[in-house]
C-alpha cells in the first residue's frame, strides 16, 4: 500500500501536525498517524511506508503494558463514525479514538543517558537543564538515575527546556510533581521492558492532559521512536553515539546534501526511506515480540 501522506475526512474538523492529523469529534478526537517524517523542523516530502502503523501500533502496545491512565478508547475505524470507517482501508491500524482534554503546555522529558541536548549542555556547564551531574561523565554514558527536564511546547521549531521551576509557575507545583513522578515512573518501567528486549530508552517524552473531573491522562504517542532514543542493546558502548532505532539514516543523508535546512528539503532516495522503514519496524518487532503486519 502507498504510504499516507494527508489524511481527508470530509466534514470533521482537522488539525494538522508535522506527523498526525488530529479530527475533532466534541469530547473525543481521532488521531490518524501519516507516513510523514520530519527532520530538522522540517516535514521532508518524502514519506516512510507504515510509519504511522508502527507509531500507533508501539503507543497501543506501550498502553495496555504500562496500565497507566491514559486517554485510548479504539482503534476500531468503525467505532469513530461513517466518515472514517468509509476510508477503513487506508486509516485502519494508524488511527486511534481517545478522550479529548485539556493538554499540559509541557513536554515531560525523560533523560536515562547523556545523549543530544542534554551531552551539549553537560559538555558546557557540566548540568543538564539546572540539574548538576558528576564531572568525568563520557557521551552517551547512562545516568547515576534517570533525571527529568521538561521543555515547553513549540508549534514550530524545537522544544525548549526548562527548569521544574519554570514548569511548576506554568501549571502549578502540585501538578508538575505530579507529572514528574508519573514521568519517572513511565520511564522506569519502560526501560526495565525495553532492555530485557534488547534495547535501551535513552530519553523520551511524554505528554499529559487533565479531563474536566480533574483525572490527569497520558497522552499522544508513547515509547516510539519518534518520541524516543532507542539504542540497541547490544552494540552500546559509552563515548560515542550507538545507532538508533528511528529516523537518524535520514538526518546523516541529509548532511551529506548540500540542504540549508532554510528552504525546501530534498526527496529522500529509495535505500534511505527503505532503511528508516526497516528500522522503525525492528523496533516494533523487538518491544512487541511480534511480526509487524504493514
Amino acid at each position: 500500500m502507498a504510504p499516507l501522506v494527508r489524511s481527508a475526512i470530509p466534514g470533521v474538523p482537522c488539525r494538522h501536525g508535522k506527523v498526525r492529523d488530529i479530527y475533532d469529534l466534541g469530547d473525543q478526537l481521532v488521531i490518524v498517524a501519516t507516513d510523514r517524517i520530519s527532520a530538522y523542523d522540517w516535514v521532508l516530502p518524502t514519506a516512510i511506508p507504515d510509519k504511522g502503523r508502527v507509531l500507533t501500533g508501539l503507543t497501543r502496545f506501550w498502553l495496555n503494558h504500562l496500565g497507566v491512565p491514559n486517554h485510548w478508547l479504539s482503534d476500531h475505524v468503525a467505532a469513530m463514525g461513517l466518515a472514517f470507517a468509509a476510508q477503513a482501508d487506508v486509516l485502519q491500524g494508524r488511527t486511534m479514538l481517545v478522550r479529548k482534554t485539556q493538554v499540559f503546555p509541557v513536554e515531560c522529558v525523560v533523560r536515562g543517558y547523556l545523549a543530544g541536548s542534554g551531552w551539549k549542555q553537560y559538555e558546557q556547564s557540566g548540568t543538564v537543564c539546572g540539574i548538576p551531574l558528576p564531572p568525568g561523565l563520557v557521551e552517551s554514558q547512562q545516568l547515576p538515575e534517570p533525571i527529568f527536564t521538561p521543555a515547553t511546547k513549540e508549534e514550530s521549531g524545537h522544544d525548549i527546556n526548562i527548569s521544574f521551576a519554570r514548569m511548576a509557575s506554568m501549571i502549578g507545583p502540585g501538578t508538575a510533581q505530579d507529572l514528574k513522578d508519573r514521568s519517572l515512573d513511565i520511564y522506569q518501567q519502560a526501560a526495565a521492558q525495553a532492555a530485557g528486549c534488547g534495547i535501551l530508552i535513552a530519553d523520551t517524552k511524554f505528554e499529559f492532559g487533565r479531563l474536566a473531573s480533574g483525572e490527569i491522562l497520558l497522552i499522544d504517542e508513547v515509547l516510539t521512536p519518534d518520541s524516543s532514543r532507542f539504542w540497541p542493546r547490544d552494540s552500546y558502548q559509552p563515548g560515542r553515539p550507538p545507532p538508533s532505532f528511528d529516523k537518524q539514516f535520514v538526518r546523516d543523508w541529509l548532511q551529506t546534501t548540500s540542504w540549508d535546512k532554510n528552504s525546501l528539503p530534498p526527496e529522500l532516495p529509495a535505500d534511505v526511506v527503505t532503511r528508516t522503514r526497516a528500522k522503525y519496524v525492528e523496533a516494533y518487532e523487538r518491544l512487541t515480540g511480534t511480526r509487524f503486519e504493514g
